[in-house]
């Protein structure tokens, strides 16, 4: 979960901004009193490296976000299916520990007699 403060006139790249890290914005209400928003949002936890620097890059520094774990969610997907996002995640954590490339067979674990 990221809770965002900002001035109302840069909430556009702020939803620009989520959308190109896959999140979804789930509250959007004016600060009374104030010209300012505050905005709640889930945002992966694997988008949410540098979403600070970016957000502020895109918004001149004027949206002072704020992230916090909110829950798990499954991933919709088949991490089987070659180009899916769960298959580019699963390739890119399979790159990153050293293993072969590729989700193996059941075969491969299966005691052959």
């Amino acid at each position: 979960m990221v809770e965002i403060q900002t001035p109302d006139d840069v909430v556009g790249p702020i939803y620009q901004t989520l959308t190109q890290r896959r999140g979804i914005v789930i509250g959007e209400e004016p600060i009374a009193g104030t010209p300012l928003v505050q905005m709640k949002a889930h945002l992966p936890v694997g988008e949410s490296f540098g979403f600070t620097q970016t957000l502020r890059a895109n918004t001149s520094g004027r949206a002072f976000p704020q992230c916090v774990f909110s829950h798990f969610e499954e991933m919709s997907g088949d991490p089987l299916e070659v180009g899916s996002k769960s298959n580019e995640i699963v390739e890119s954590i399979r790159k990153r520990k050293g293993l072969k490339p590729g989700v193996p067979l059941l075969e491969n674990f299966i005691d052959k007699l």
